[in-house]
């Protein structure tokens, strides 16, 4: 049961991953598979808001019940997003202060963190009080 939920959360992320790459490569193509027309500024605007919302949710909910290897993997994952904010903002003529004042600070921080987690111990069992200790030496 595992192993297919794990395989069709796979292929969920891969198909997202293509349809990603369809906007990147041939936006109109993307925009009529999304449902909306392009010059519709605030759907694009909504659809952006939506996925914001929806990575800040992913990174919530893997900081409240994973670990922090697995954090710090998605927060690596997730800067991407940052410094590709970063890059389109520079190539359509944006402000480089914003640029690399917002998008690239945030995805440096996002690493940097992420860096920290991944490098991070594996959780260890409590230490065993002293009280405890004597009380497992007796029972043996």
């Amino acid at each position: 049961m595992i192993r297919t939920a794990r395989a069709l959360a796979a292929a969920g992320a891969l198909a997202i991953m293509g349809i990603g790459a369809r906007f990147l490569v041939r936006p109109e193509a993307g925009l009529a598979g999304f449902g909306v027309t392009a010059g519709d500024e605030r759907a694009l605007t909504a659809i952006k808001g939506v996925r914001d919302i929806s990575s800040g949710l992913v990174l919530l909910t893997v900081w409240r019940w994973g670990s922090p290897r697995a954090l710090g993997a998605c927060l690596l994952a997730g800067s991407s997003t940052p410094w590709g904010d970063m890059v389109i903002v520079l190539r359509r003529g944006g402000s480089p202060a914003t640029a690399f004042g917002v998008h690239g600070l945030t995805a440096a921080v996002m690493d940097v963190a992420a860096i920290r987690l991944l490098r991070a111990q594996p959780d260890s069992p409590p230490p065993v009080k002293a009280a405890d200790a004597s009380t497992v030496a007796v029972a043996s």
